[in-house]
């Protein structure tokens, strides 16, 4: 049970600079330059941060290569990274409301939701590979019988690890965990936004018995940084969470560097769909769910809802109704149930997405325009736009932010159609009773996940990733663990 007097104690903690985490101690960028971090509760500076430059990630991963080839992470026996990675899970949830405030000032994702979401995801996604590490075994090849085919499972050896600034312990964690389970080292460049509770999980893993350069942060610009880290030669793996844009430059660098493995995970443009016989109060309620929360900054967000016709009205009161009952305010404040935009410009763009739709035509249902206090922070109203156009930028491309799109269909066919309608294949969601329908909704939904009857959050022991342009490769479940690991084939004559 959180305590608001426990979460008001933290919130105006003073934060140190921040310095790099390179080969087990904190140090400087090597141009000794800073960056500051901003706060969306007020707009005030929340810290400093060490600004690298390419000079800093070299280090970083000359740190991990060297822990990786002398075998001080790699060469232990499984239960005894296990063992590690356990207490690194236990420490995480013993300072649980520590990283959940300090994150909620960083990105302002309301309270409630950042300490289930973060600290909490973490410790369980960490605890999850620690005890799947020993168990996962290699295979012997059925081939001829004065032969024996032995398909080993080995670490990669580097892996580099670009996260964003929506759930950076979330997916940072999806990410970290099963690279470090199977024996990598690894360099791992938070966003310039959000970098601090990655920064302390970085802490409390060298205090939990990781050993130094296995687990490297650098912080900074991802043009210089982040560029810096894809373009190395010693990285074998690259794992990314966030923009198409940004994705295709790490292709590009790939391609002019080592050819190193790029693994995406690009956002999405989700889609719900609700039918006639479904539960209309769930549905309704489960939209909300499936939007709001984190003001919409979640990458499987279902920002389209698609309703049919007999049932569009009904629905669309039901799920008005509860979205201005949304209170939007301050992220520690136990009385909010939605917490702060990131910072000025996603609002911005949230804005400009809203008065574009409505230039085409949309009508704004409820919302659609800044939440001005006195904080100076950014908050937006929760916003629902009907009549927009299918082919417009609303219905067909991510916004990330508290807006939702809805829109009417008459047949299960136009349903897929609307739903299959963007570039994106993350996620999506369908509500109905006939169990008939609902498989031929997941098969005929061109996404990585649908959820059906739900639109709640999923746990670590089922896979995330996507199809056409939302990415490539899966977080979270044991096949996370095929993004850094490499296949070898040893034959052996008997």
């Amino acid at each position: 049970m959180l305590d608001q007097d426990a979460i008001d104690a933290l919130r105006h903690q003073l934060i140190p600079e921040q310095r790099n985490l390179i080969d087990g101690r904190k140090v400087a960028a090597t141009t000794g330059e800073t960056r500051a971090t901003i706060s969306p509760i007020d707009g005030g500076i929340l810290a400093n941060l060490a600004e690298s430059a390419a000079d800093d990630v070299a280090r970083a991963v000359a740190s991990a290569r060297t822990a990786y080839t002398d075998g001080r992470w790699s060469g232990r026996a499984p239960i005894e990274r296990k063992q590690v990675m356990l207490e690194w899970a236990n420490l995480i949830e013993k300072n649980a409301l520590e990283l959940a405030v300090l994150g909620a000032r960083e990105n302002g994702t309301e309270i409630r939701m950042a300490f289930n979401a973060e600290p909490m995801n973490a410790a369980n996604t960490i605890r999850y590979y620690a005890e799947a590490l020993d168990k996962i075994y290699g295979e012997i090849a059925p081939t001829a019988p004065d032969v024996l085919g032995l398909i080993h499972r080995e670490p990669v050896g580097v892996v580099g690890a670009i996260v964003p600034w929506n759930f950076p312990l979330m997916i940072g964690t999806w990410k970290l965990a099963p690279a470090l389970a199977v024996g990598n080292s690894v360099v791992l460049k938070p966003s310039e936004s959000a970098s601090l509770t990655l920064l302390r999980i970085g802490e409390l893993a060298l205090e939990a018995g990781l050993p130094p350069g296995v687990l490297n942060i650098v912080t900074g610009g991802g043009a210089v940084a982040g560029e810096a880290l894809a373009m190395s030669m010693d990285v074998e793996v690259l794992t990314f969470t966030g923009s198409g844009a940004v994705g295709r430059r790490l292709l590009e660098y790939s391609a002019r560097s080592n050819l190193k493995r790029i693994y995406l995970e690009l956002g999405g443009k989700s889609a719900n769909v609700i039918f006639p016989d479904a539960d209309l109060n769930a549905a309704a309620g489960g939209t909300i769910g499936a939007i709001f929360p984190n003001s919409g900054q979640v990458c499987v967000a279902a920002s389209r809802l698609l309703v049919q016709r007999d049932i569009f009205d009904e629905v669309l009161e039901k799920v008005t109704a509860g979205t201005q009952s949304l209170i939007v305010g301050d992220p520690l404040s136990l009385v909010n149930s939605t917490g702060a935009v990131h910072g000025p410009a996603q609002l911005q763009k949230n804005l400009n997405a809203v008065q574009d739709a409505v230039a085409a035509g949309a009508e704004v249902v409820t919302g659609g325009h800044a939440l001005h206090g006195e904080s100076g922070g950014t908050y937006m109203a929760p916003t629902i736009l009907k009549g927009a156009s299918t082919q417009s930028d609303l219905f067909r491309d991510e916004i990330f932010g508290p807006v939702l799109s809805v829109h009417s269909f008459d047949t299960e066919e136009e349903a897929l159609h609307l739903a299959n309608g963007t570039v994106y294949g993350l996620a999506g969601a369908v509500w109905t009773k006939d169990l008939s329908r609902a498989h031929r909704m997941i098969r005929g939904m061109h996404t990585g996940m649908v959820q059906v009857n739900r639109a709640a959050p999923v746990d670590v022991t089922s896979p995330l990733g996507g199809v056409k342009q939302s990415g490539n490769g899966y977080d979270k479940s044991l096949h996370a663990v095929d993004k850094f690991t490499n296949l070898k084939t040893a034959w052996l004559k008997i």
